[in-house]
């Protein structure tokens, strides 16, 4: 079965981003599996402001959200789904604060871009992962894709759930 996760880009949006999460979440009618808000090049606070209001709208259209890289503020928001760079949760895991906030989350999931990423990011508890990238993307302008034999390689070495990116 394919589930789908979709993954905010706000620069991407043209008008309101709310309005635009909003049309998304109706369009795709229970299709979508959730969305990931992923705005990390804003401050905490900042991103704070946007996740109260995106977690509003998913609410209202029962979509579950996922935080992106910000623990605490998931955690202040009562959301108990967060999804982390590789790199984070690696910190996190190693300090004990790090690992009693990683605990709060009932979904942990983690950004990976090899098998042995996929790996590691499954023995330090993420619930699922994000390979990628897969095919071409204006977000990775002159990276070469990594294709459908590396979703392959990272689906066939992990026992959770692997969306491709």
């Amino acid at each position: 079965m394919c589930k789908i996760i979709g993954i905010t880009n706000r620069h991407l949006c043209e008008g309101d981003y709310y309005t635009q999460i909003e049309k998304v979440v109706r369009i795709m009618d229970g299709r979508l599996e959730s969305i990931v808000v992923r705005e990390k090049d804003l401050s905490p606070e900042e991103y704070m402001v946007l996740a109260k209001r995106v977690l509003e709208i998913c609410h209202e259209h029962a979509c579950k959200c996922i935080l992106h890289s910000y623990p605490e503020v998931a955690l202040e928001l009562g959301c108990r789904n967060i999804h982390l760079p590789l790199h984070k949760i690696e910190e996190m895991h190693n300090k004990i604060e790090g690992k009693q906030i990683l605990n709060e989350f009932n979904i942990v999931g983690v950004s990976t871009h090899s098998v042995e990423d996929a790996l590691k990011a499954q023995n330090l508890g993420a619930t699922y992962i994000t390979a990628g990238h897969v095919f071409a993307t204006d977000c990775k302008k002159g990276v070469p894709p990594r294709g459908l034999g590396f979703l392959e390689n990272v689906c066939k070495s992990v026992s959770i759930p692997v969306y491709a990116i």
